[in-house]
């Protein structure tokens, strides 16, 4: 059953994204995450999904910076489709180009932090965090390029490997309700939770939410129609090699056809006549 804007765990992208516009509420995630106390948090939302009214070009992740200099990417995932260090490059990538203008010194380059919270363990090693940073494979030296990739795991067990605070954290992602909430005595969570909260009785936020959720059903049927599409075309292109070369004005007619019922009939009339002729007939 699909849940109601009010039911959303903080795990969903949308309300993830939308919580950290908020510069005290993405504050208190990133001290959680990287474990030390940050004076001020500068949020980009020219670059996140709440100011964009082109849904063509949704983004749900946030680019925050504080004053030490340190630029952040953080984005909540929810589907393992096995891309994440490939996508943890392409991020830091961006953030990289946004922060160096031409002519500037590559000294310039601001420290970069991608984190991703997954909803699942991205490496099977059953930790909450896996923290990669560059280093030298022959003497284990770091690189010093000032970039980190943070992946956070809510699925983690290995609870003796990580602070209880971060670990609390990742259970709220999935469970952003006063019950939870309750069994808490970290003030950070709990003020979290207040903001989150506060969030949800947002009703331009809900219909925001609402207005996405359709523009997402509509790009998922569309890719859906157009792979079954795909994949019928395909199916009959197989078929018909069968007989031989393809005449270019069949191949076109059959790449107009939705229903390939009828096409595998003609086939079959084919088939009989023992050559092309027929199906050119009943084309």
């Amino acid at each position: 059953m699909k849940k109601t804007f009010q039911q959303l765990n903080l795990s969903n992208a949308f309300l993830f994204a939308a919580a950290l516009e908020d510069e005290e509420t993405c504050r208190l995630v990133l001290e959680i995450i990287l474990g030390t106390r940050l004076s001020r948090v500068k949020v980009h939302p020219e670059q996140s999904i709440l100011v964009s009214s082109d849904f063509r070009s949704i983004r749900l992740d946030i680019y925050a910076s504080d004053e030490t200099r340190v630029s952040y990417n953080v984005e909540a995932q929810n589907d393992d489709r096995r891309n994440l260090a490939k996508r943890s490059r392409y991020h830091q990538a961006e953030m990289d180009v946004a922060s160096l203008k031409p002519g500037d010194d590559f000294n310039d380059l601001k420290p970069g932090y991608v984190i991703f919270i997954c909803t699942f363990d991205p490496f099977g090693k059953g930790l909450y965090r896996y923290t990669f940073e560059e280093r030298c494979l022959e003497c284990d030296m770091g690189l010093g390029d000032g970039t980190r990739k943070i992946f956070l795991n809510t699925k983690g067990k290995q609870d003796e490997n990580a602070p209880k605070e971060l670990v609390h954290f990742l259970k709220y992602m999935e469970q952003s309700n006063d019950e939870y909430v309750s069994q808490l005595t970290e003030e950070s969570i709990i003020r979290l939770h207040e903001k989150v909260t506060e969030l949800k009785t947002w009703r331009r936020l809900e219909a925001r939410y609402m207005t996405v959720e359709e523009w997402m059903k509509d790009q998922e049927s569309r890719v859906r129609e157009e792979t079954e599409q795909e994949v019928k075309q395909e199916a009959v292109f197989e078929l018909l090699e069968e007989y031989g070369a393809i005449p270019e004005h069949i191949r076109k007619a059959v790449s107009a056809q939705e229903d390939l019922t009828v096409l595998k009939r003609w086939l079959k009339l084919a088939a009989r006549a023992g050559s092309m002729e027929q199906f050119e007939k009943e084309m």
